[in-house]
């Protein structure tokens, strides 16, 4: 392998995509290649970011149907004493309480099942479209000619990375600690062709991760603006950020 394919090993190697020897080898060459340790510090930072850029909390809805399930069967059914006969006191009337008892909370536990069945699903298909982001970031960030370019946000808070290659023709933007936008806010990202602004994405919170729309193969650079949620077909105001793609 020579030292100009050794150069594209960047990404592969910082996602732990290349086999033993090569991995062997390219450490060999990366310890007298700056400009390639550099690489290897960006994609690794890349990494991290799309590895925490996605998370969810239990919804409270559900825990809310549990407890509310709790009250509706008595633990222990009331002592009463027995009389002639073997029978005691509201027996009857007791069997009709408890019968109605248990068709309530067979009902309620019915209602929290389906409900736990259906946020199990939703759980699911979020988990399944993060690991398809996640897979296609990967296959991004390990392209021979990947690159990376971060920035901070005007003003200084929060910041953005966009990874982008020609041969995969697609681009990938990580954001992190940009403040959430305002209800009927959100940000959006445009591939910059010169003085035209073409929709790129919309990223409705200030943290997380968000393949490309399009190609940026004759773009110049990414820009991020606040646009009114569902986005807009051309940006309102000046860019928060704007990154170059050089």
């Amino acid at each position: 392998m020579s030292t100009a394919d050794l150069h594209t090993l960047t990404g592969a190697y910082a996602a732990h995509a290349l086999e033993a020897d090569e991995s062997r080898r390219f450490e060999e060459h990366l310890a007298g290649c700056p400009s390639c340790a550099a690489e290897v510090a960006e994609f690794r930072a890349a990494l991290a970011r799309l590895g925490s850029a996605e998370s969810a909390a239990p919804p409270a809805s559900l825990k809310a149907a549990v407890l509310a399930a709790l009250p509706a069967v008595r633990q222990e059914a009331p002592a009463l004493a027995p009389r002639a006969g073997g029978k005691r006191p509201g027996e009857r009337r007791w069997w009709r309480f408890a019968l109605a008892a248990c068709l309530a909370a067979a009902l309620t536990t019915g209602a929290v099942a389906v409900q736990q069945h259906r946020e199990a699903d939703r759980a699911r298909a979020r988990a399944t479209a993060l690991q398809q982001q996640q897979d296609r970031f990967a296959d991004l960030l390990t392209a021979p000619d990947a690159r990376t370019a971060t920035a901070a946000a005007t003003g200084g808070a929060g910041a953005g990375t966009v990874v982008w290659s020609h041969s995969r023709a697609r681009a990938g933007f990580l954001a992190t600690g940009l403040p959430d936008p305002a209800n009927g806010r959100t940000y959006e990202l445009w591939f910059a062709d010169g003085d035209v602004m073409r929709p790129a994405g919309l990223m409705p919170g200030g943290n997380g991760a968000l393949l490309l729309t399009g190609s940026p193969n004759g773009a110049d650079g990414v820009g991020l603006t606040l646009e009114p949620a569902g986005g807009s077909e051309h940006p309102s105001g000046a860019p928060i950020m704007l990154l170059p793609l050089s």
